[in-house]
């Protein structure tokens, strides 16, 4: 993803004064749910839980969990997309729904 970034040069269209805000916006936000949800899941439930076996007695349901079943794939996706629009890469917008098709698909998975 950094790569697609240097790589390419801003695109004209990704350089209006609204996007620095907006990206801004996405990664602020995109990064309160990925961090909230570890914390609401603990180092063990984020990182081992499904891997071990070592499963929570309830779900979560506080936030983020009570806004998307999905905090950390919808929560990175923004901040893919912030950091895309911050830096006027197209590609990185581009990389940034294949993320999110990838997320779709592991979603569809786990539910």
């Amino acid at each position: 993803f950094e790569r697609a970034l240097r790589h390419q040069p801003p695109s004209p269209t990704l350089s209006q004064p609204f996007i620095p805000p907006l990206a801004y916006a996405l990664i602020v936000c995109g990064n309160i749910l990925v961090l909230s949800s570890t914390y609401a899941l603990g180092i063990t439930g984020t990182y081992l839980g499904d891997y071990f076996g070592i499963l929570m007695d309830e779900p979560v349901t506080s936030f983020p969990f009570n806004v998307t079943g999905a905090p950390m794939y919808y929560g990175s996706t923004m901040s893919f997309l912030g950091t895309a629009l911050l830096y006027g890469r197209p590609a990185g917008v581009l990389l940034t729904v294949e993320v999110l098709l990838v997320y779709w698909v592991a979603l569809s998975y786990e539910e």
